[in-house]
């Protein structure tokens, strides 16, 4: 069954600890979190801060999302304020880089992830792929939410799937951008363990139904 892990992106920050507990009772199976640096994206969302906050506030599993530059610089710190699991791009620094990031978050016990932007192929994780514990593909372009699913997106899906069962890794493969009821079937069947929704959730007047809603029955679809 496809999991879900509503963005804090969508939530009402004026009552946020009140809207954590409500997806949580509403059967989310994680949090996610964006944190984006005006750099590496366009818009500057929240920090250390928040992530330590949040943490605080409740018991569910904190997946933060790095969309930032030179992430093995703050992973470690992101880890300490409290997240289970810290993704960062591959596009946001070398390949060295992006090892040291990898490293600093193992080094914290925590799981890491890779996070490829639309533009970025598959094959782009192989380097590290016995390390991560997860590959996140954008379903849009990073930095803005309400955006429509890219559907070309989903053979990049089958692609890392593919790949994570030729070396017989169990990988998490998550999507973020766009789910809705239409588009959380198509993702799962094309292996997405993983979604992240947004207004989807938060939006929704009843949030307990809209999860039911993502996760209904999967689309079958060809390799």
């Amino acid at each position: 069954m496809l999991k879900i892990a509503p963005s804090v992106l969508a939530a009402d920050f004026a009552a946020l600890g009140r809207e954590i507990a409500d997806v949580r009772r509403a059967g989310a199976d994680w949090l996610h979190l964006d944190v984006m640096d005006g750099r590496f994206v366009p818009n500057i969302s929240i920090g250390i801060p928040v992530v330590a906050s949040v943490r605080k506030a409740t018991d569910m599993f904190l997946d933060v999302h790095l969309m930032i530059m030179e992430p093995r610089i703050y992973a470690a710190r992101f880890c300490d304020a409290g997240a289970d699991m810290v993704s960062f791009h591959v596009e946001a620094d070398t390949a060295e880089g992006i090892t040291k990031a990898v490293e600093a978050v193992k080094a914290k016990g925590k799981m890491v992830g890779l996070a490829l932007k639309p533009a970025t192929p598959a094959e782009a994780v192989l380097p590290w792929l016995e390390q991560i514990d997860m590959v996140l593909v954008m379903t849009v372009e990073p930095g803005f939410g309400g955006q429509r699913f890219m559907e070309d997106m989903l053979p990049k899906l089958r692609a890392v799937r593919r790949m994570a069962a030729g070396r017989g890794k169990d990988l998490i493969l998550e999507t973020d951008g766009g789910i809705d009821e239409r588009t959380a079937p198509l993702a799962a069947a094309a292996g997405c363990t993983m979604a992240v929704a947004g207004s989807a959730v938060f939006g929704s007047a009843d949030r307990a139904a809209a999860i039911r809603a993502l996760r209904a029955p999967t689309l079958s679809q060809e390799d």
